[in-house]
């Protein structure tokens, strides 16, 4: 929701579009640099403190800019600050989520079933989160979507963090070690790069999909697009935790990359707006996945004191590979064409399949049969 309430207020507000995509930038800049420290300082000061200060941060950048959005004469700047703002406070819900999961489930098969779970109502979240707040800017304003917005970052932090489980998850107060990061892990940063491959697809299909729709004449068809793509992932997340599969949890992530290098690349070459759709929805069916084995890799070789920030580094790395990749597909797209895009991430994607740690892998797999729990495990 935020993001294009964002963008749709700062447009609605300055009449400019460059103004409402610089603010969109440091928007997402900010949510991308200040996301391993959020994550930290969860993992040290405990849930429900650290997520109530960031969504009560982000609640009033948001309240801000919808005030300054409906007055006259305000500076540019401020839509740069206060944007900022709202990307550096923004709670790490995804990945506290994932703790909770973690903290109620035994590794192994359980595990797994709880983040294909989250992994479904997320993709659920980001098709309906856009439609509900273009239905609520069209019916009243862009500062009415803010507002809106808001509310629900507040309430919905506080939903999360004022239960049990969450509240029982009160951090280790600084005793960490700096061992424990995430990036000093054997194996961890060569995920990141994995992973960087899955994120660029996603970005470049995000871009493609409305320049093919508008090559076919259908610019309408963008959102019936994108929501082949996200069905195909959500399809794909919950059939991942339905099957038991035996291979490593390496092998599988490189199966999943590849698979979804592989289906960009012959999305690239259909032609019919159709096919192009289930073309997409094949794309999906591997992204969902690839995220949740990514977060087991997570769960599983980062020390328990450091887990909430190792799942945003998961999500990071997924964003910053949709970030660069965006930004070169729009290059691409116009002086070539979507399909050239979409044949190119492909083969970016495979490459960087080749980085999965598969020996640091296989050292750390534990039998689906036999799950010990975090404290067997360490």
């Amino acid at each position: 929701m935020g993001g294009l309430a964002l963008l749709l207020a700062v447009q609605e507000s300055t009449g400019s579009y460059t103004q409402a995509g610089f603010a969109t930038a440091a928007f997402g800049i900010a949510n991308v640099i200040a996301a391993p420290w959020r994550a930290r300082a969860v993992d040290r000061f405990g849930q429900r403190l650290a997520l109530t200060t960031m969504a009560s941060g982000q609640a009033s950048g948001f309240i801000a800019l919808a005030l300054i959005t409906e007055a006259k004469g305000v500076a540019a700047i401020w839509f740069l600050v206060l944007s900022a703002v709202v990307g550096l406070t923004s709670p790490p819900l995804g990945a506290a989520m994932r703790m909770v999961w973690a903290s109620l489930t035994t590794a192994g098969d359980q595990r797994t079933k709880a983040f294909s779970i989250d992994a479904v109502c997320e993709e659920l979240l980001f098709v309906g989160g856009p439609v509900i707040i273009t239905a609520v800017i069209v019916a009243s304003s862009p500062s009415v979507g803010l507002w809106l917005t808001a509310a629900a970052v507040s309430f919905g932090t506080a939903a999360m963090t004022s239960s049990a489980s969450s509240g029982a998850l009160r951090g280790t107060g600084g005793s960490g070690a700096r061992g424990d990061r995430p990036l000093r892990q054997p194996g961890f940063a060569r995920v990141l790069i994995v992973l960087l491959g899955v994120g660029a697809v996603l970005g470049v299909a995000e871009i493609a999909t409305p320049a093919v729709a508008a090559q076919h004449d259908a610019v309408a068809a963008s959102g019936w697009l994108l929501a082949a793509f996200a069905g195909g992932s959500a399809l794909g997340g919950f059939l991942y935790g339905q099957l038991s599969l035996k291979a490593g949890i390496g092998a599988k992530l490189f199966v999943l990359c590849v698979s979804m290098g592989l289906a960009a690349v012959l999305v690239s070459q259909l032609e019919t707006l159709g096919l192009f759709a289930a073309g997409l929805a094949l794309v999906g069916l591997f992204l969902a996945p690839s995220l949740i084995t990514g977060y087991l890799i997570a769960d599983t070789i980062v020390p328990d004191t450091s887990r909430t920030e190792s799942s945003t580094w998961i999500n990071t790395s997924v964003n910053l590979g949709a970030s660069l990749a965006s930004a070169a597909a729009g290059f691409v797209i116009d002086t070539s064409s979507a399909g050239l895009a979409l044949l190119l991430v492909g083969v970016i994607a495979l490459a960087l399949a080749s980085a999965v740690p598969f020996t640091r892998l296989r050292k750390i797999e534990l039998p689906a049969d036999h799950a010990p729990d975090r404290c067997e495990q360490s």
